[in-house]
């Protein structure tokens, strides 16, 4: 439960990144806007075509009787447009990533350097990173597109497939859009993807907490453009938490506090750091009685006597 509210927490931290910083929102609105206006084509299509493809898909149904052929084909519509849905929110990311790339990657430095005082850099062109990002991309819809088949056919399982075949696949597109705003981060830091996902396999509830809750945001229109540039500021605070960067940074601090770099103790002043300097001893006279006595014998030496013969 601590990973999976700590994953929300980042992504609200994120938000309130971008809104403290309102010059980065701002830039941040552009890449989404243009992301957005293809994505609503593409599913106003979808749904004006989606009778037609179900009944294309299913020929064997045709001499089927009413009711029976309009409720089988109006669910399989409905699945295919959902299934068209599950894409989109997923490849929404990508594409508005891809289109804003150099944006992003500013974005993330700030947040780096807002943070940690240092950013890391990947040092490739922008050309390298842009063929990089869409490859990473295609693999990852891939993956996406498997899920989505299996769960597009667990969906015809009665109840289980109206109840909690959606929430499975909310948590499968969580997972893969955070992967998505991660990798900002990860690829500046020249993480691979495989081991990028071993990274967030290790910590799936934080990446959950973090990616459902934006997925279902992500459903409202609109709502994905404007918190974009917070889940990309969000997903920067999330990696350095799972690469323990701030955890290094706080013993780097910890170090220099403890003494110089060349490992010699450190030698405190009297008073620093609040300490009351120690009151030494007024310096004492010595007593005219310590000194030693006058050497000599204890009896008085015999004397002689003049007058004895």
């Amino acid at each position: 439960m601590r990973d999976l509210a700590g994953g929300f927490g980042h992504l609200l931290a994120g938000q309130r990144w971008v809104f403290r910083h309102g010059r980065w929102l701002g830039f941040g609105l552009l890449p989404g806007l243009l992301a957005l206006v293809l994505y609503a084509g593409a599913l106003i299509g979808l749904g004006y075509g989606a009778d037609d493809l179900t009944a294309w898909a299913t020929p064997f149904a045709d001499d089927w009787s009413a009711p029976w052929l309009g409720l089988f084909r109006g669910f399989l519509t409905a699945l295919v447009f959902c299934l068209g849905l599950f894409v989109a929110v997923i490849t929404f990311t990508a594409v508005t990533l891809l289109i804003g790339q150099p944006f992003y990657e500013s974005l993330s430095e700030q947040v780096d350097r807002s943070v940690g005082g240092e950013a890391p850099e990947s040092g490739l062109s922008l050309a390298r990173e842009l063929w990089i990002s869409a490859r990473d991309s295609v693999k990852v819809l891939v993956r996406v597109l498997l899920y989505g088949v299996l769960l597009f056919a667990l969906g015809f399982i009665p109840v289980v497939g109206q109840t909690v075949i959606p929430a499975i696949g909310f948590c499968v597109s969580g997972y893969f859009l955070t992967e998505e705003l991660t990798a900002v981060a990860l690829q500046r830091r020249e993480v691979e993807l495989k081991d990028r996902l071993a990274l967030l396999r290790g910590r799936r509830a934080m990446v959950l907490g973090f990616g459902v809750p934006l997925v279902l945001a992500f459903l409202v229109p609109l709502v994905a453009v404007f918190l974009m540039p917070g889940a990309v500021a969000g997903a920067t605070l999330m990696v350095r938490e799972l690469r323990g960067e701030d955890e290094e940074r706080a013993d780097g601090d910890g170090d220099r506090a403890e003494g110089p770099a060349d490992g010699t103790a450190r030698q405190e002043r009297p008073g620093q750091h609040g300490h009351p300097a120690p009151q030494q001893p007024a310096p004492q006279q010595p007593s005219p009685y310590s000194g030693p006595y006058a050497a000599g014998p204890r009896h008085p030496a015999p004397q002689q006597n003049p007058y004895a013969q």
